[in-house]
């Protein structure tokens, strides 16, 4: 049965502009990231930060999630880089493909935490500001799949099935479920959920973060049973469901206990390290501008004002005596 209408897949996925491949998996990522950064660094400044805090701990952070999100894949995937007439060299080829999101959220966060220490500001308020971002990051980095013509689901006849061309690695063209597409609109819903709930309820402390990985979790769930791809299993279940399922329920646990111990939502989640702290000596300069001398200086306006005062009334006591003697 010929499907009439599909969604077409990219004759090639990488571009050369003279001896420089332009990959259009590479592009969806890092479009995902500077979109992740500025509506981040929107919403930090919306809570009292400061501007380009969110872009100095994105250095730490972007770094490490592709590490990990690497070494996920990698590990979780080793017969496709180890196994016998297998090159282990493509394991560090990026560029084609191979991010596990539980790998480079779990390290981004320790790039993050890093990041963090280093501005001396709390990671769950940075992390809070940072995921609909996120989930909009990975919205658009799914499309990187749809270029590598990758991760797709069972074979479907639907009008927005997905037409596969490419026989490398195993393929076989034909029509098959988006699962990209799937997953990328369900991020872009789970990112918009998040705004919504962190205006409605004030979400603090992590919780917005938590709320984010929560409902990714169960979007990924019910999109990989659909996928197609080789991958390991345990108990008939696909091993990143149960990630899923287990990333899931920490998410959650993490809310409520989060909740109960410390409602609301942070007053100030980032220091003024410009103005003097309480309590201080006073040796630290006023932010205002004001220095130590203008403070010193301040009482002797009062004291000159003082000086004619004195003096008139010195002259009205010694007047009386100077007319006796007169």
């Amino acid at each position: 049965m010929e499907t009439i209408a599909y969604i077409p897949s990219p004759s090639r996925g990488v571009i050369h502009l003279g001896p420089i491949p332009l990959r259009g998996y590479a592009f969806c990522i890092i479009i995902g990231v500077f979109v992740a950064v500025w509506l981040g660094n929107k919403r930090w400044v919306a809570r009292g930060g400061k501007v380009g805090t969110v872009a100095d701990i994105a250095v730490w952070a972007v770094p490490f999630g592709l590490v990990g999100g690497r070494l996920y894949h990698v590990i979780t995937d080793y017969e496709l880089y180890f196994s016998e007439g297998r090159d282990w060299v493509d394991a560090f080829k990026v560029w084609q493909g191979g991010l596990g999101i539980w790998g480079a959220i779990a390290l981004g966060a320790v790039g993050a935490w890093i990041g963090c220490r280093h501005r001396g500001i709390p990671l769950p308020a940075w992390a809070d500001a940072l995921a609909p971002g996120i989930a909009f990051a990975q919205a658009i980095g799914r499309w990187g799949n749809w270029f590598n013509q990758e991760l797709y689901g069972r074979e479907t006849h639907l009008p927005w099935a997905l037409h596969i061309t490419s026989s490398t690695d195993g393929r076989v063209p034909g029509y098959y479920h988006p699962t990209f597409l799937y997953e990328s609109l369900w991020c872009v819903g789970v990112g918009f959920l998040v705004i919504w709930a962190d205006r409605r309820f004030k979400l603090g402390h992590g919780r917005a973060f938590a709320l984010y990985v929560a409902a990714y979790c169960v979007g990924r769930g019910w999109i990989e049973y659909m996928r197609v791809d080789d991958a390991h299993h345990f108990l008939g279940l696909r091993l990143n469901d149960w990630t899923a399922m287990i990333v899931f329920l920490l998410a959650v646990t993490y809310m409520v206990v989060s909740a109960k111990k410390r409602p609301g939502r942070e007053e100030i989640v980032e220091p003024d390290t410009d103005a003097p702290a309480a309590g201080t000596d006073g040796d630290t300069a006023p932010k205002t501008g004001t220095s130590e001398t203008a403070d010193t200086d301040t009482p002797e306006p009062e004291g000159k004002e003082d000086a004619p005062d004195t003096e008139a009334e010195d002259i009205k006591k010694d007047e009386p005596e100077s007319a006796k003697k007169s």
